[in-house]
């Protein structure tokens, strides 16, 4: 924290009022199911963005992060910004988000951003940016807001400033993350709650660092097939208006509706929210390597159904399952490349990471980023002077 109040006061040439920060975060288990309405579970990890922020009188709006040697100036927050300066358009989206729910917007702000969260690693440092915006920016504006309403609001802010159609799962996991517990989220009813997971389990992330040329246009196909399905199941006389209303005894009686590449996706959404709600009765019950092996299941179920998973995510977790510690392992995010989690006791160590790591490169010839993470706390005010 020292660091980013130093950096602040080179810039402004004054201190923060107040410094913030939110997590990162890995989804556990519930691979496409937040658009389908079912549940998810993802935990807050131990690496964040900070932001320190002080609030001017005059009406102008200054950012700057990192190492920057210099500020970005606005006189209007109405517009995103396009180009090199366009990370900016996180914090001004959730700023004019909390406008709407009544924050002051009188004078202006300096906001500065810091981190030692990897960005591009689908740890979601976009949703970990908004929360620690929206945090800095209630605690320096006045303005109070339940938990709950802020992750909605910066969810808000990427779909409708930045223009990510993202689910709540990023947001929810970064605004209520808690130290040696998961976040489980009911995505039709907005409800949060934690999980106990345990502070002598670590979440490995093996980041490939490889991306499907067609990746944005082949999620957009998966959500498609999604909605067909529910179309289809409801002209078979299924009263549904979402996955997450089908049970998977349901889905076999009413599969032969369904074009056979359509009824692949839909049991492999109702089965994932199924291992989602098994995870969650595991880890309450204290049953890690249940858990552990509904995470290899969940994986198997993206591969083979959902069809949204590579070669490379597929090598890792085999490999991964074979090691010394590894409780399970799956590909995390949206897929068709990215990376793959494990969930490890502490057995499994730096060494076997890196063992991992040297087949990966033997077999594709490069070598992945490897991340050891720990659950965290959420999105919090680390200083405040007002």
């Amino acid at each position: 924290m020292d660091q980013i109040k130093r950096s602040f006061l080179k810039l402004y040439g004054s201190d923060p009022t107040v410094v913030s920060a939110a997590p990162g975060r890995v989804e556990f288990i519930g691979n496409h199911t937040d658009y389908n309405l079912g549940p998810v579970i993802g935990v807050a990890i131990d690496r964040r963005i900070f932001v320190a922020i002080r609030r001017i009188e005059e009406r102008v709006f200054r950012f700057a992060s990192g190492e920057s040697s210099d500020f970005f100036t606005l006189n209007e927050l109405s517009s995103p910004v396009e180009g090199e300066n366009s990370w900016v358009n996180y914090p001004i989206g959730v700023y004019n988000c909390l406008v709407r729910r009544g924050m002051d917007s009188e004078g202006g702000f300096e906001l500065f951003v810091d981190s030692n969260l990897p960005t591009g690693a689908g740890l979601a440092s976009s949703a970990a940016l908004e929360l620690a915006s929206g945090k800095a920016f209630c605690e320096c504006f006045g303005l109070e807001v339940q938990l709950e309403e802020l992750a909605v609001a910066c969810k808000e802010a990427e779909n409708e400033f930045v223009g990510v159609p993202c689910g709540i799962l990023d947001q929810g996991v970064s605004a209520f993350g808690e130290e040696g517990s998961l976040v489980h989220i009911d995505c039709r009813d907005m409800l949060f709650s934690v999980i106990p997971l345990g502070k002598n389990l670590s979440i490995w992330i093996f980041n490939t660092h490889k991306k499907h040329a067609l990746v944005e246009s082949l999620y957009s196909k998966r959500h498609e097939e999604c909605l067909e399905a529910v179309n289809g199941l409801v002209k078979a006389g299924l009263e549904i208006s979402c996955l997450a209303d089908v049970s998977m005894d349901t889905l076999e009686d009413a599969k032969g509706s369904l074009d056979e590449r359509i009824a692949k996706r839909a049991k492999h959404i109702v089965g994932e929210i199924y291992r989602v709600e098994e995870v969650k009765r595991a880890l309450v019950e204290g049953n890690v390597e249940k858990a552990g092996k509904l995470l290899f299941q969940s994986h198997a179920s993206s591969r083979d159904l959902f069809e949204n998973s590579i070669p490379e995510l597929d090598f890792l977790v085999d490999i991964l399952r074979s090691m010394p510690g590894v409780l399970g392992a799956r590909l995390t995010g949206g897929g068709f490349g990215g990376a793959v989690m494990a969930l490890a006791k502490p057995d499994f160590t730096k060494i076997y990471a890196e063992s991992v790591a040297s087949a990966y490169r033997g077999r594709f010839g490069e070598e992945p980023e490897t991340l050891e993470c720990h659950s965290a706390d959420g999105a919090c005010i680390l200083e405040s002077s007002n």
